[in-house]
């Protein structure tokens, strides 16, 4: 269990945070970015839940800002030589069930939209609009550990979970737009 007392350390003075096996790493690095974009993503979500009046949805959404903090963790963890990323007691990993969870629930939610005939303006509802900005943010986390995953050892399966967050956050959008009805749709040209 997580046990904070004291808030300043100040052994971030210096412009290095610590990972949970104790290295340390410069806050401008990658890797940091990562876990710097995925609690962004987790207050996004924090603000859309603010205009959800769905409680089972709330719900849905509370257990992926957990999933979020298991995500910074597993980024905030280094990878051993021959890691498989399987998570243990002392090791927090993003596992495939938390994966095929989200792919469930996009399943689902997707089932009941009509399909798209255009992409898509974010907006709509405050709901919506709410859910939108956080798949926007899903896609920049993405983006970034990427990137970090090009510099180091990332597990596939956080990689992998941050890509189907951002496709449930989509379709989410649209439930949230009366199942896709008042989406607003991108027109071509429109303002020419």
């Amino acid at each position: 269990m997580v046990k904070l007392n004291k808030i300043y350390t100040k052994t971030g003075d210096d412009g290095t945070t610590g990972l949970v096996d104790g290295s340390r790493l410069a806050k401008s690095d990658i890797c940091m970015a990562a876990i710097g974009d995925v609690d962004e993503l987790n207050s996004a979500l924090g603000v859309a839940i603010c205009e959800i009046s769905d409680a089972a949805l709330v719900q849905s959404l509370k257990v992926i800002q957990n999933d979020l903090f298991d995500l910074g963790a597993d980024l905030a963890t280094p990878a051993g030589e021959g890691d498989d990323f399987a998570p243990s007691d002392m090791v927090l990993r993003v596992t495939p069930s938390q994966v095929e969870r989200l792919e469930s629930e996009i399943d689902r939610v997707n089932d009941n939209l009509d399909p798209l005939t255009s992409f898509i303006l974010p907006g709509g509802s405050k709901a919506a609009a709410s859910i939108h900005l956080a798949r926007a943010v899903a896609r920049r986390t993405e983006r970034t550990a990427v990137g970090a995953a090009q510099a180091m050892a990332i597990n596939p399966q956080a990689l992998a979970y941050i890509n189907r967050l951002s496709d449930y956050l989509f379709v989410l959008g649209r439930m949230l737009n009366d199942g896709g009805k008042a989406d607003i749709l991108w027109v071509p040209g429109a303002s020419r």
